[in-house]
């Protein structure tokens, strides 16, 4: 869908208490000076107290106060329209933050009047489950008395407690003790509209919808148009009172319904820009929604991909010794996913079958532990996160022909529940829809990503590490698709949720052009510290050389956190619930290693040598195509400079502005002198070069971005060069860089350009079919504009 106005390029940036609006609205100007065209903004709704990224939202009708209240707001869309930018708000339809009961006034009235509080048909909640009562999984393990009582329970203030954890009291009070004494907390716990209980019991036992698994935040129903309305009423004022322009709607594969649901916020926008955070597979088309197209990982994965060399596929399989195919890998993770954390989703759809499906010789329901069965085996096969039936009903069919395949003891389950979840109105259906996405997330992204270890610049948010590369042809094809269907779709490389920055996944790469020097290192590693084993191992060295730097003070403590959460993630010698500390004080040990080891240092400084430089014309490489490419790029804070984060919370980290805006200065007056990047501390002026220009061009002169075609190369290194022009702007990017200098350069490889050319990122002017030796001698990318336009 074409918006009413659309960004050309935008900025992301991440609100705290630490980061404001305020602060946001002082660092306006550097946005505007590196080519910025709209402020793309995290989430500024009031969100639970001390939240780090704002998606807990727990009020719809009032901006954090933490992060600027509404006069941060004004004062930061103020300095948007005094440099012509536009401003583009984050928002979460999808759920609720409900881990701090008092600070969610929706929550806190669910909880004191039951299914009678006039905010209990916001949230998803079962209340024919679990005898009426509102489960909540807060008690921890050693509280769980023998008896079912719960330690460290009373009443104080009119309210119950649990330690922090401060609950109401329905209006008729506390009960008192058996002989009319003091007030009970435990018969006071028995009369409440909710119930205390062990948080183990939340894999299988709740009674409302999350955010995956995420107990902390409670599922809303947005699809009832009142709720709509009540969700969206500060939302509406936003764009009203000319606050903000666009929105991007985080998860809405968790909504009933997301295509009705952007029919009623294009209605509201009155058919303005907005997108989505939809995760596509590989191949996978967007529906045809009315927005303006997603977030961007789709971009990332094809970007990263044509940088890949197609022959390393093979020996960095055999280094990381994966046993299992990554399909089968996805299986069996998915269906660990249906059947632990998430089992209470899939009972919950169980119990939406109801009365519909013959109980087939057991109590209909949740009673019936081969619907149980199917159902989540049907989730595990599911190719994609989800269906919108009726469109993908053909998936669906082929996710229960797969599940046939694999369980022919459940072919009379299977039968019994294909006509329910086939049909777009049953509840059932609906709500398995809403789970399938949760499944994937938490099965491939939270899980399997951190088991199959081949090479993990593959392992993204939306990406298929089994599609290992991209040829150039294959590049283009891509491209053109994207510039005819989505133009305004956002594209982006890094994000608040990817799992790698993205020069950390660029330096990864290049371990596809020395698989041999890989498996080598990777073998000697392994004999010196063996605790991580090798397929963790793999993904723990990559990381390590990935995000190498020795001017980083807080590499090392950055690399623990990063290993305990991905061995957690993994869940295959140790647990989030579950911890095994033998094998985890291995794990840091190899860390430790790293800097504290000589043996180890040398093995990892003889992997840098091999790889900083090609990874630097990596990132450069993918930078420029990507802020290019057809759609609307997106620079995420900070990676205008180098970007070597790891998994979140890493990729979150405060960066400094202030910092980036003196530098953006120098390296506009020294660009003709700026060095190629070269070594492990390399400062990453070129890049902010390579993206102040790339940004000022796309919003300067948006007639150069019209249309999309290749560029052809000739000579013997055609074959490592990815060129297109946008219809006036002309592209270039250094693709194997390794393999390129083994063959000993360029040699007298050309670009099919007639006229003459000015690249914009170094200034110089260059005759008719240029030598790529000679345009890339001092950088390996450059943005062409012909000379007049120059």
């Amino acid at each position: 869908m074409e918006p009413r106005q659309a960004p050309t390029t935008s900025y992301r940036l991440q609100l705290t208490s630490d980061f404001t609006l305020h602060d946001a609205a002082a660092v306006v100007p550097y946005l505007h000076a590196l080519g910025a065209d709209w402020i793309y903004l995290s989430p500024v709704l009031e969100a639970t107290p001390g939240s780090g990224h704002g998606y807990d939202v727990v009020a719809h009708d009032r901006i954090d106060p933490a992060r600027g209240g509404p006069e941060g707001l004004v004062a930061l869309s103020a300095a948007a329209r005094r440099h012509g930018m536009g401003v583009l708000a984050d928002i979460v339809p999808n759920h609720m933050g409900v881990s701090v009961p008092h600070a969610n006034p929706w929550w806190w009235s669910v909880l004191a009047e039951g299914s009678g509080s006039p905010y209990a048909a916001a949230f998803d909640i079962d209340w024919e489950a679990a005898g009426g009562r509102l489960r909540i999984p807060v008690v921890g393990d050693d509280d769980l008395l023998p008896d079912g009582r719960i330690a460290h329970l009373s009443v104080a203030d009119g309210e119950l407690r649990y330690h922090d954890h401060r609950f109401p009291l329905r209006e008729d009070g506390g009960a008192r003790s058996a002989d009319g004494g003091a007030v009970d907390p435990d018969r006071t716990h028995a009369r409440q509209h909710y119930e205390l209980v062990g948080w183990r019991r939340a894999d299988h036992e709740l009674n409302y919808r999350r955010f995956f698994a995420v107990s902390d935040l409670a599922g809303l129903r947005v699809e009832d148009p009142d709720w709509f309305d009540a969700t969206h009423v500060e939302v509406s004022r936003w764009l009203t009172d000319n606050l903000v322009d666009g929105l991007r709607v985080d998860h809405p594969d968790g909504l009933v319904d997301p295509e009705g649901y952007l029919r009623r916020l294009a209605e509201l926008t009155g058919g303005g820009y907005v997108l989505v955070e939809k995760i596509l597979h590989h191949d996978e088309p967007l529906p045809a929604w009315p927005c303006s197209g997603t977030t961007g990982y789709d971009a990332l994965g094809q970007v990263e991909r044509v940088l890949v060399d197609p022959a390393g596929r093979e020996p960095l399989e055999a280094a990381a010794g994966s046993a299992d195919g990554w399909h089968d890998l996805v299986h069996d993770r998915k269906r660990a996913i249906a059947d632990g954390i998430l089992g209470s989703e899939v009972r919950r759809v169980v119990r939406d079958l109801g009365s519909t499906i013959p109980a087939g010789g057991a109590a209909v329901g949740e009673e019936d532990p081969v619907l149980v069965d199917a159902v989540a085996e049907v989730a595990a096969c599911f190719p994609v996160y989800r269906s919108y039936l009726p469109h993908g009903l053909e998936v669906l069919q082929g996710a229960l022909t797969e599940a046939r395949r694999r369980r022919p003891d459940l072919e009379d389950a299977l039968a019994r529940i294909e006509p329910v979840l086939s049909d777009a109105k049953h509840p059932a259906a609906m709500r398995f829809q809403q789970t399938t996405g949760a499944v994937m997330a938490k099965g491939v992204e939270d899980t399997a990503f951190f088991r199959y270890n081949r090479l993990t610049s593959l392992n993204e948010v939306g990406g298929d590490p089994d599609v290992f590369s991209f040829s150039v042809g294959d590049f283009h094809q891509a491209m053109a698709e994207r510039h005819a269907q989505w133009p305004y779709g956002m594209t982006t490389l890094s994000t608040h949720d990817t799992k790698r920055g993205e020069d950390t996944r660029a330096r990864i790469t290049a371990l596809a052009e020395v698989p041999e020097l890989w498996a080598t290192s990777l073998e000697e590693l392994l004999r010196r510290h063996p605790g991580p084993g090798r397929g963790f191992g793999a993904l723990l060295w990559q990381a390590v050389v990935g995000a190498w730097r020795d001017d980083d003070r807080d590499l090392r403590s950055r690399l623990h956190a990063y290993a305990e959460k991905a061995m957690r993630e993994a869940a295959e010698h140790t647990t989030w619930a579950d911890p095994d500390d033998a094998y985890e004080r291995g794990v840091h040990a190899a860390v430790d290693a790293a800097f504290d080891d000589p043996a180890v240092a040398g093995i990892v400084r003889r992997l840098l040598t091999a790889v900083v430089d090609a990874g630097w014309s990596n990132g450069l490489s993918a930078k420029l195509v990507q802020l290019t490419m057809p759609g609307v790029p997106d620079v995420y804070q900070g990676s205008e400079l180098w970007e070597q984060s790891l998994v979140d919370p890493d990729n979150r980290r405060p960066v400094d502005l202030t910092r980036r805006a003196r530098l953006l200065e120098q390296v506009q007056r020294e660009r003709s002198g700026i060095p190629r990047p070269i070594g492990v501390d390399d400062p990453g002026h070129a890049k902010l070069l390579v993206t102040a220009t790339a940004l000022r061009l796309r919003r300067e002169r948006p007639d150069l971005f019209t249309t999309y075609d290749a560029v052809d190369a000739e000579g013997e290194a055609a074959a490592h060069v990815l060129a297109f022009d946008r219809g006036g702007a002309v592209s270039v990017a250094t693709r194997l860089p390794l393999g390129l200098e083994r063959r000993g350069g360029w040699g007298d490889t050309r670009l099919r350009l007639e006229g003459r050319w000015c690249d914009l990122v170094t200034g110089r002017t260059l005759e008719a079919r240029p030598r790529l030796g000679v345009l890339l001698d001092h950088l390996p990318v450059a943005l062409l504009v012909r000379e007049d336009d120059a």
